[in-house]
């Protein structure tokens, strides 16, 4: 995984974005997002105690390319990239390929997280953020689950600011200085 500021320049949202400011891993705790590396993709047992730790009932297997969505591609990736929040954590296991995920600073900036195979995340629910392919297009993950398998994003607007969620995290990361999980 690398972290780093998003340089906000115009161009292809799968292409790096690099603004060459590296992000501290503490500095993303500080935001309430978890990150593991479990390089052995075939040896599920560092995930499975995760799963167990965080009581993820459920998973999933999603691959993100142009072979498995055809002309649905594009335009999945563009809504993967509205951004939005959810009201349960969103958790992705990188199994094969790469993509990236930005996330909302305390500043309302975007922080860039590229992750590869091996490198899981654990977002809070209510924390703005987005994801993307790389320029490879092809991205597939281990979706994991608190309940029934699900993925409903609530896009950015006046609304969602004020979801009880984002509140939650709000506090939670404003007050305490470290979020937890539900």
């Amino acid at each position: 995984m690398k972290a780093y500021w998003y340089d906000n320049e115009p161009g292809d949202q799968r292409l790096p974005h690099d603004s060459g400011r590296e992000v501290d891993p503490s500095y993303l705790s500080k935001l309430g997002v978890i990150y593991r590396s479990f390089p052995d993709v075939e040896n599920a047992s560092s995930v499975d105690a995760l799963a167990s730790e965080r009581s993820y009932k459920n998973r999933d297997t999603i691959t993100v390319s142009p072979a498995t969505m055809g002309d649905a591609y594009e335009s999945k990736v563009k809504m993967f990239f509205n951004e939005h929040l959810h009201e349960d954590e969103e958790i992705r296991y990188i199994l094969d390929g790469a993509g990236y995920f930005d996330v909302r600073s305390e500043g309302d900036e975007w922080v860039r997280l590229r992750l590869e195979k091996g490198d899981l995340i654990v977002l809070p629910s209510g924390i703005y953020h987005r994801f993307t392919s790389d320029d490879q297009n092809y991205t597939k993950a281990m979706r994991l689950f608190k309940d029934e398998p699900k993925w409903t994003p609530l896009n950015r607007g006046a609304e969602t600011d004020d979801n009880q969620y984002r509140k939650e995290y709000l506090n939670l990361r404003d007050g305490s200085g470290a979020v937890t999980a539900h």
